[in-house]
Parts: C-alpha cells; sequence; structure tokens
C-alpha cells in the first residue's frame, strides 16, 4: 500500500520513473510559472506537457485523464489564440471574473461531469479510482476552459483538483507527477493571488 511506503521506495520509485513523464513534468512547472505571469508562451509548453501525459496516463490506466489531455491540446491552440486577441495597454491578457450565478454553474457542471463519467469508467472499464479521476478529469477541464478564457476562479478550480490528483496519482506510483502536482497546489495559491491582485490593479485603470 502507497500509504505504508518507505523514503526509500519513494525514491527508488522516483528514479525509476520513465523520461517521458519527467520531461512532462518539468514541461508543466514551466507553464504554470508563466501562467501565473500571464505569459502567453505557457501555451506552448502546456501543449508538450499534456501530449506526453495522454502517453503517461494511458499507461496507468487513467483513461478519463488521457481522454482529458487529449482534448487539452487543442485548449492550449485556442489559449493562444483567445490570449493574443484580449490584451490591455500593456499588452498583458485582460482577466475577467465571472459572477455567482456564472460560478453557481461551473460548479455545477463540474458535479454532473464527475458522476456521469464516474459511473461510465467504474461500470464499464478497468479505470482505477474511477470517480476521483472523474473528478480530475471533469474539473480540470473547466478549469483550462476558464483560463483560456482568462477567468480568476480558474485558479481556484485548479487547488481542488491538485489536493485530489496527489494522492490519485502517489498511490499509482506516479511519483514525479504526484510531486508536480503538489509544486502546483502552491503556484495555484500564488496564481490566485497574483490574478486578484492584477484584477483590482485592471479595474482602476478603467
Amino acid at each position: 500500500m502507497a500509504n505504508d511506503m518507505t523514503v526509500e521506495q519513494f525514491i527508488a520509485g522516483f528514479l525509476g520513473a520513465s523520461i517521458i513523464e519527467v520531461v512532462a513534468s518539468i514541461s508543466g512547472f514551466i507553464c504554470v510559472l508563466l501562467l501565473i505571469r500571464r505569459n502567453i508562451w505557457n501555451f506552448a509548453f502546456g501543449f508538450v506537457q499534456v501530449t506526453l501525459f495522454v502517453w503517461v496516463f494511458y499507461n496507468a490506466k487513467l483513461y478519463s485523464d488521457t481522454a482529458l489531455h487529449v482534448v487539452y491540446m487543442g485548449l492550449q491552440v485556442y489559449g493562444w489564440w483567445n490570449w493574443t486577441s484580449n490584451k490591455n495597454q500593456q499588452t498583458q491578457p485582460i482577466i475577467e471574473r465571472g459572477s455567482m450565478a456564472n460560478i453557481g454553474l461551473w460548479l455545477a457542471i463540474s458535479v454532473v461531469g464527475t458522476l456521469s463519467l464516474g459511473f461510465y469508467m467504474d461500470n464499464y472499464t478497468d479505470a482505477s479510482f474511477a470517480y476521483g479521476d472523474a473528478f480530475t478529469t471533469s474539473t480540470s477541464l473547466l478549469a483550462m476552459w476558464l483560463m483560456t478564457r482568462r477567468q480568476i476562479f480558474n485558479w481556484v478550480l485548479w487547488i481542488v483538483v491538485d489536493i485530489v490528483a496527489i494522492g490519485i496519482y502517489f498511490q499509482k506510483g506516479l511519483y514525479p507527477t504526484s510531486l508536480l502536482y503538489a509544486v502546483f497546489l502552491i503556484l495555484s495559491g500564488v496564481g490566485l493571488y497574483t490574478w486578484h491582485k492584477s484584477y483590482k490593479k485592471q479595474q482602476m485603470q478603467v
């Protein structure tokens, strides 16, 4: 059991990770750093990350995550276009904040997506952690969409997703990925703070 793992076993598993998983994790780390700074090049590193993770998650039998990252590939391209088309006078992407009605709708989409996909994966595939995987898939897809639309709330969703994902990936032995998502969790908190601060400054300039 992962809960009984020793430090030596964790290090051995980490060092034995595939080079594809390591490169994907590094690309993801760079992507989030650039995202926090609203640098459009986050989408280039993001594309590399999600493409490699398609292979990683398929081999780990995390099929929901596999499908999610295929969709991510298209969203990376869309996000690049959307950010390029919505810049302020300082050539930075304009940040948006959704209404409470929008947030309620987004949360409802996450719940429905989790239950629907989780039921299918649990009953018709050999997927591991069917409902947990379905939650990270549905909510990550929503968060990614909101990120491409420059919505602050994307960071709130990423924080919740990262917490759940860390547990799943650790138990599946994806140690570089679980460590990456632990870093993502910290960076998501920084991203939420930074974007909120930038949004307030943006509103003062209107």
